[in-house]
């Protein structure tokens, strides 16, 4: 095996142990927040918080992960397609795992989350369109050799929500915590997720312009 296949290898080994990560994180979430609310439905004792702990844990290995397969890839010069098309899709594995398992669990131990909650509804089916169109358009990009690798912006829409996504977990983890003490850290998550939805329809806007020649040029061939 040569040095730059061993890189390829590290590279995307980094990419794709995402997945067993998030699914690790699944698990042990939900298991914690099924603990939680038997608890308040006083049908079992508390919950180790330990699972909720590994759980976070899961999560903020799998986001780390997205940055240092690209990192490792620009530096011994191992970017490849195959890698450009896997990145975008083990974002979309994340998001469809990790979004509504913080919709069913947000609601679990803080009842006035409610509305918080549809918001997130809001939230993800937003994030999931936009990858649905962004991944149509990368499609069409391809029939004609377009540069198909992810945009700055979408990049940066990315490492925003990776942790935006572990500080709301860690919000829902605190769930015995005094409403009160808790209004900033809820404020502060309001205001990213603000923020998500703003670079989500920047980053659509951005793909679509860029996109568009491709588009054009498919509908006018017969």
């Amino acid at each position: 095996m040569s040095l730059r296949q061993l890189h390829l290898l590290v590279v995307n080994g980094i990419t794709f142990i995402r997945v067993p990560f998030i699914l690790a994180f699944l698990v042990l979430a939900l298991t914690h927040g099924w603990g939680v609310q038997r608890h308040l439905l006083k049908e079992a004792p508390s919950p180790s918080d330990v699972w909720a702990w590994v759980a976070l844990v899961c999560l903020t290995l799998s986001a780390l992960t997205d940055l240092f397969d690209g990192a490792l890839a620009r530096r011994w010069k191992v970017v490849t397609k195959f890698g450009a098309m896997c990145d975008p899709l083990m974002d979309k594995v994340f998001y469809l795992i990790v979004f509504p398992t913080l919709l069913w669990l947000l609601p679990i131990g803080k009842p006035e989350e409610r509305w918080h909650a549809l918001f997130m509804v809001i939230l993800t089916v937003l994030y999931l369109l936009r990858d649905q169109w962004v991944t149509f358009l990368r499609s069409v990009g391809t029939l004609y050799g377009a540069d198909c690798a992810a945009t700055f912006l979408g990049k940066f829409r990315t490492a925003m929500t990776f942790p935006l996504c572990g500080f709301i977990y860690l919000y829902i983890m605190l769930y015995d915590y005094p409403k009160d003490t808790m209004t900033a850290f809820r404020w502060v998550i309001y205001a990213g997720e603000a923020v998500a939805i703003f670079l989500n329809f920047w980053s659509l806007y951005v793909y679509t312009r860029n996109y568009l020649p491709y588009i054009r040029k498919s509908i006018s061939e017969k």
